[in-house]
């Protein structure tokens, strides 16, 4: 099937088919998955630490009031 049928069936641009080919191109399904699922592990940690760096900012500035 031509890359442009391709693009068209799943309504993408042909840049955004190559630039997916080049990142999953040599993947098994079981190793998508496993990578999907570490990206989604990875941005829960950036959340969690995001969070914790806002709780760290807050309580210094709770503690330079005080004194």
């Amino acid at each position: 099937m031509a890359t442009a049928e391709v693009c068209r069936r799943h309504g993408i641009s042909s840049a955004m088919f190559h630039k997916w080919k080049a990142k999953y191109g040599g993947l098994e399904v079981s190793d998508a998955r496993r990578l999907r699922s570490l990206e989604e592990n990875n941005a829960r940690l950036k959340r969690l630490l995001a969070d914790a760096m806002l709780d760290n900012a807050m309580l210094k500035v709770i503690s330079a009031r005080r004194f």
